[in-house]
């Protein structure tokens, strides 16, 4: 897959500015796709968009193919006849406080869509019973699946009463039938969250800005997929994981990260061809222009944790078929824009895997100065052919002025000796991120990706997440005068000089 010379901003919905405790895909992200444009930039980078659950991450949804009702503008909803005299909750402006979204925009939802039956017009409703169809494959059991979690005091699918847990048919249609309402307010929201989010995109699309999304390989255990699907993964007759998904100790942990996801079965993935990630990323591509596949040196192993184990140090890698899978994904989609998250432990077969599919790779910038000269963070090392996303840090990296803030004295050293020899002055932390800023774009690197918080200079306050601490992640807002034109300015007039300028009236 070839990339054009382009930059582009990472920034999660949530961040948006707004009146109502978190962002929406409403007018603030319209405001911010059009500071895209003036910047010169060709690409909006998102964290996976699925309905969160206990701990807020966005890499453990309920559902792989959901939309988060969260991002949902209740502007929008007021504006539509469907909610009036709404008055906004007391809620923190520079913070997501997610246990208070919880409490106010599920009523505030179930609100709007009492108002959508008493008021909706008969195409709108016409509209939703099309998109129920045309969402048969997932929809339908999501649905359920999150009328039930509230039916049961929103407990894991694995302590419901064992029937519900084990999907005995009979008692399944009862339930659909007793929470025939519930089941259709969560149809609905993601009717509304389509609905949102592709005049977004289009509206994107049209200044010539294209999405890059997010897809974590692996799923939350607590979710729709795998209560429907529980063949498809390592699981004991309680539906209980036997196996966990994790990294060994790494750069950012020394007991590395116990991520808790099951393990998939990839046999039985096999055995049908991959038809369930073949409509996973079916699904993703309908709603982004590239798709980043998070952790995917997992594709060629995985590093299997006991599920009794309480961190990742006691793991095995286990072989996967990557091959044989992204060969099924390209037979069925074709040249598909998969970015490979190729971080971490990276070995041959990994680099192998991701050249025989032709997906470009990633290196963060803040990754580069550890002192070896091979290091291939550095842009020194990146291939001729360019084939990569730079980042000065990613959304698990610290801001690029806390990470110089903390930085040992050696590796300041280091960074200042590189920046020099490329004519770049770093003399103060303040400096840092328009340092990295300005080599990213200088590298050869195709494409160039740069967190809105070192674009505004932030230091560690605004980190978006700490890997391995459990709270207190993804809440990260900007304030609604945070963005200038003079920011923008000084993006395109850096870019123009690297040749990243973005041509008008495309995103491909």
């Amino acid at each position: 897959m070839e990339l054009p010379r382009s930059f582009g901003i990472l920034l999660h919905p949530t961040s948006l500015p707004g009146r109502w405790g978190s962002g929406a895909l409403g007018a603030e992200a319209r405001r911010f796709v059009d500071w895209l444009a003036s910047a010169g930039a060709r690409w909006w980078q998102v964290l996976p968009l699925g309905p969160t659950g206990y701990g807020d991450s966005p890499y453990q949804s309920f559902s792989a193919f959901a939309g988060n009702p969260y991002l949902l503008d209740p502007d929008d909803l007021l504006a539509r006849g469907w909610l009036w005299n709404e008055s906004v909750p007391p809620l923190p402006a520079d913070r997501v406080d997610f246990g208070r979204i919880y409490e106010t925009r599920w009523l505030l939802l179930r609100r709007a869509y009492d108002g959508f039956l008493r008021h909706a017009s008969h195409r709108e409703k016409r509209d939703l019973a099309r998109f129920a169809r045309a969402e048969a494959p997932w929809l339908p059991s999501y649905a359920l699946f999150m009328a039930l979690k509230s039916h049961f005091g929103g407990s894991p699918w694995t302590e419901w009463p064992p029937e519900f847990a084990r999907k005995a048919p009979r008692p399944l249609a009862a339930a659909r039938r007793a929470l025939t309402e519930d089941v259709g307010f969560h149809a609905w929201t993601q009717w509304q969250f389509q609905r949102a989010w592709d005049a977004l995109r289009s509206y994107a699309r049209d200044l010539g800005i294209g999405i890059i999304g997010d897809m974590p390989i692996f799923v939350s255990h607590d979710s729709a997929d795998v209560w429907a699907h529980p063949d498809l993964f390592h699981l004991d007759k309680r539906g209980s994981p036997t196996v966990v998904a994790g990294v060994p100790p790494d750069y950012f942990s020394a007991t590395g990260q116990r991520w808790g996801n099951p393990l998939y079965r990839w046999d039985v993935l096999a055995a049908d061809g991959f038809r369930w990630w073949v409509a996973r990323v079916r699904h993703a591509l309908r709603t982004c222009d590239l798709v980043r596949l998070d952790h995917f040196r997992g594709l060629a192993a995985h590093w299997e944790i006991p599920a009794t184990e309480s961190t990742a140090t006691h793991g095995r890698w286990v072989t996967v078929p990557g091959e044989a899978l992204l060969g099924a994904i390209r037979n069925a989609l074709g040249d598909v824009p998969i970015v490979a998250e190729d971080l971490g432990v990276i070995t041959p077969d990994v680099e192998a895997l991701r050249d025989r599919f032709g997906l470009p790779g990633m290196r963060v910038l803040q990754f580069a100065f550890s002192g070896e000269s091979d290091n291939p963070h550095l842009p020194a090392s990146y291939p001729e052919h360019g084939r990569l996303l730079v980042y000065t840090g990613t959304h698990d990296n610290d801001t690029t002025r806390g990470w110089y803030r903390t930085s040992s004295p050696a590796e300041r050293e280091r960074a200042h000796a590189h920046l020099a020899q490329v004519g770049i002055s770093l003399s103060r932390d303040e400096d840092a991120p328009g340092a990295l800023i300005e080599l990213a774009l200088r590298s050869r690197a195709r494409l160039a990706v740069i967190p809105l918080q070192d674009v505004l200079g932030l230091d560690s306050e605004a980190r978006m997440n700490c890997p391995s601490v459990p709270s207190g992640n993804w809440t990260w807002r900007y304030p609604a005068t945070a963005l200038a034109a003079a920011q923008a300015h000084g993006l395109r007039a850096a870019a123009g000089r690297a040749e990243r300028l973005a041509p008008s009236g495309s995103v491909r």
